[in-house]
């Protein structure tokens, strides 16, 4: 191998780096100047991927944590001649319709294995995703046929390691030994504010001996080969991650920035750019200018990558003679489609006709699923009993058993919220999440990724409100809901009944690009008629109103739709004409065409109220300023359930009683 030839093709990826982020005037310069190297061995000779298909089934991924230096990503997405990514792509890094935003994003950009940015973010979606390769092999790999058998690597830094989720990823990855997960670590010293000394002091090695991981260092992150060794010996052990130190100089090759925080977020400046040029005996004068034989030179290391994939073809289709039925199996696996039949199964639909918590509701349909759905797997932030999300009869995944279906995530919300997205990314499985609703605050960041991203991620949150009771403010969620409500491509599923939780399930299983949320009450709720299949509409008329026109709409969802119902009847015997709709999902109603929402919420009636044990806030647009609103709009207290409804106004009498004083 041509070393000089090496070298100009590590600095082919700064010089673009910094060319785009001086272009741009606006990005992160410092980590691709000192991180090039590693990203160039792990891509160039670690790595098996193929950029003519870059969805290959068995490729290595690739996650940028550190997703502010994007400029590194998308130079080497470039060079190795991924989709139509062209230099002109790279000279509108950051600007408006561009291939090439700020920080990566998943589905926008080809090559990219997910959307980083929130730093730590993508150590998660990494242990996802070496969790799924683990699944995944021990399931269908069979003695000769390594039909799954790649590694993912994470590139991090030091405000990646900072973040609370780091701890609680890298905590699981050890604990369940995902020896095929590398991370590396871009050891450079520097964040923003100066000298990492000022507020990370810790012995980062040791913290990951203690996770269970192989700690490996490369003294010079200049040096290639050092780096190509230590991920060899990291792809030789059996048994553990590992973590692999890399000490670096951030604003590599700029005199005037190398190892400064200056060098981080802001243009290096023309003459700085001129200077670099000029430290790495760059060629090229012309910014965007790469020579002809470090093109021709990525293009060969594209076509080794072609290769290593033909290679396995040939492997898989000696397996599929030889286990036709495991890859049928497999092959239904990424059937995406495969849940759209529960619709006409009649079995599904039925009902039990017995009072019961939305959470137990959602238990048995779980298991109900789980052998229609064999590639579903998931977990629970230490509350699989609570928010009976076992799946009963399958084993637990661990390091012993990679086969095993549930998932102990212990105490990480945020961790396993950000691995079941990485589950989700690796392809072939449908993951869900869960814990008590309140703590949905500490999912949070990744759910947003979720959206972001469009991952039909299933988040299964129960103990839905003041039911919690004894519990106290502390458990009950009240903002939530509307919390949930204000992310982008989310949708909110919050059922009253056992035929509003099937519907709930069956629309999350036949989401493609938008994760679901499924707020389930601790309490039993009463059997309700007329709910089923519309409430995949999202709101729908539960009941209609006495009179030729309804004098008042009332809309609830979950335990307060009985209340609703209730509190017309009482009203009804007033002589007010009410109509009941049931609302479980804002977002789906909203995905409905106009006509029918207005069938359901007749612009004519004015008179409208809402009954919801949660903030008011999400309710305005369809009940307006004048509308009655029966919400939770404070905290909670400390006693039975019970005692909490009545206190705070959520029974059909003082629903009633407040409706007739605001409205009639």
């Amino acid at each position: 191998m041509n070393e000089q030839l090496e070298k100009t093709a590590v600095n082919a990826i700064r010089i673009l780096s910094a060319d785009m982020v001086q272009k741009a005037n606006s990005g992160h310069p410092g980590l691709p100047l000192g991180a090039a190297p590693i990203a160039y061995e792990v891509w160039a000779h670690q790595m098996k991927h193929n950029p003519e298909n870059p969805n290959w089934m068995n490729r290595d991924r690739f996650i940028l944590s550190a997703g502010h230096g994007s400029s590194m990503l998308y130079s080497l997405l470039h060079l190795f001649g991924y989709g139509d990514l062209g230099i002109e792509d790279l000279k509108n890094f950051r600007q408006l319709d561009s291939l090439t935003p700020g920080h990566p994003e998943y589905r926008h950009t080809i090559g990219v294995e997910a959307t980083t940015g929130p730093l730590g973010a993508g150590l998660g979606m990494a242990v996802g995703m070496a969790l799924a390769e683990k699944h995944l092999a021990a399931r269908f790999n069979r003695e000769g046929y390594p039909v799954f058998d790649h590694y993912t690597f994470v590139l991090c830094g030091d405000g990646c390691l900072m973040e609370g989720i780091s701890s609680e990823v890298m905590s699981f990855a050890g604990t369940n030994q995902l020896d095929k997960l590398i991370v590396l670590y871009d050891s450079n010293s520097i964040t923003i504010e100066g000298s990492t000394d000022i507020a990370f002091t810790e012995n980062v090695g040791k913290r990951f001996e203690a996770f269970g991981f192989q700690v490996l260092s490369v003294e010079d992150g200049n040096d290639p080969k050092a780096i190509g060794r230590a991920i060899e010996q990291a792809k030789a052990e059996k048994g553990k991650p590992s973590f692999i130190e890399i000490k670096t100089k951030i604003g590599f090759g700029v005199p005037e920035k190398e190892g400064k925080a200056c060098a981080h977020g802001e243009p290096l400046g023309v003459e700085n750019v001129k200077a670099l040029r000029e430290s790495l005996d760059w060629p090229l004068e012309e910014a965007f200018a790469v020579p002809d034989a470090v093109y021709e030179h990525y293009h060969a290391l594209a076509r080794q990558g072609a290769g290593k994939e033909y290679f396995w073809k040939q492997m898989f289709e000696e397996y599929g003679e030889k286990y036709p039925e495991l890859k049928a199996k497999l092959e239904a696996y990424y059937d995406e489609n495969s849940p759209i039949s529960l619709l006409d199964e009649e079995g599904f639909w039925e009902r039990s006709g017995k009072a019961e918590a939305t959470r137990s509701i959602s238990g048995k349909v779980l298991n109900e699923l789980k052998d229609r759905l064999p590639n579903l797997i998931g977990g629970s932030a230490d509350l699989g009993p609570s928010n009976k999300t076992v799946l009963s009869g399958e084993t637990d995944f661990s390091a012993m058993c990679p086969q095993g279906r549930n998932i102990h995530y212990g105490v990480r919300e945020l961790g396993m919220t950000a691995i079941a997205n990485g589950i989700l990314l690796h392809g072939g499985l449908r993951t869900y999440a869960a814990t008590f609703f309140v703590f949905v605050d500490y999912m949070k960041p990744m759910l947003r990724l979720s959206s972001l991203m469009g991952l039909p991620l299933i988040s299964v949150l129960t103990h839905d409100s003041i039911g919690v009771g004894e519990d106290g403010p502390t458990h009950e969620p009240v903002e939530q809901l509307t919390m949930l409500r204000a992310l982008p491509n989310m949708h909110v599923f919050r059922p009253a009944d056992e035929m509003e939780t099937r519907a709930a399930w069956y629309s999350a299983l036949t989401s493609l690009k938008t994760p679901t949320c499924l707020i389930l009450s601790r309490q039993n709720l009463p059997v309700l008629e007329n709910t089923g299949k519309d409430a995949l509409r999202g709101g729908y008329i539960l009941k209609k109103e006495a009179g030729e026109k309804a004098d008042l709409l009332l809309l609830a969802t979950g335990s307060e739709v009985s209340v609703a119902l209730d509190a017309a009847s009482i009203l009804e015997q007033e002589g007010v004409s009410v109509r009941v709709v049931s609302m479980p999902c804002q977002d789906l109603f909203e995905e409905q065409d106009q006509d029918y929402q207005e069938f359901v919420l007749p612009p004519s009636v004015a008179n409208r109220a809402v009954i919801e044990a949660g903030s008011s806030m999400s309710w305005g647009k369809y009940v307006g300023v004048n509308g009655c609103y029966i919400t939770m709009d404070g905290f909670g207290a400390s006693a039975p359930a019970a005692q909490l409804f009545e206190k705070y106004g959520f029974t059909a009498k003082a629903a009633a009683d407040r409706i007739r004083e605001k409205l009639l």
